[in-house]
């Protein structure tokens, strides 16, 4: 199994705790996910309060408008500085993704990286660049374009 990581770093003119307040509640997630994702949680999130542990499930249609069943959990919370979502069943083989902030020059550094890996190989390593890094790029570019919306550049 091929494992391919992606990382992405945005700067953002607020406050660390303003910055962890908004990317640590799921509820938010939809806010930077492009429209047609049909993005939908369909777990209860309870108070809303992120903690390691957190089983979260969604509906994603991430290609040709199938809809499809993802399920993540939260396994490391560190506040004001980290968190881990692991997807535990649905369209990837593997994904772990990290979301780190820094303080930085006024404002807070966020850095994703995020390490996955396809299913069917050698299926996955033939569709990989051509259309799932295509989507992966797209559906983070369009996250950044939102971020800035919400919290200036």
């Amino acid at each position: 199994m091929k494992i391919y990581n992606l990382k992405k770093t945005q700067w953002m003119p607020v406050s660390l705790g303003e910055a962890w307040s908004f990317f640590s509640s799921p509820a938010n997630l939809k806010k930077i996910t492009p429209p047609y994702m049909g993005f939908h949680i369909t777990s209860d999130l309870g108070d809303g309060k992120m903690y390691p542990g957190q089983i979260i499930t969604y509906v994603v249609t991430p290609l040709w408008s199938i809809p499809m069943s993802w399920t993540t959990e939260i396994t490391h919370v560190e506040e004001n500085r980290y968190f881990v979502d692991e997807q535990r069943f649905g369209p990837y083989a593997f994904w772990h993704h990290q979301h780190w902030f820094f303080e930085k020059d006024g404002g807070v550094a966020m850095t994703d990286i995020v390490h996955y890996a396809l299913p069917f190989d050698p299926l996955g390593r033939m569709v990989h660049k051509p259309l799932v890094r295509k989507k992966l790029e797209e559906i983070f570019d369009y996250r950044f374009k939102s971020v800035e919306k919400i919290f200036g550049s």
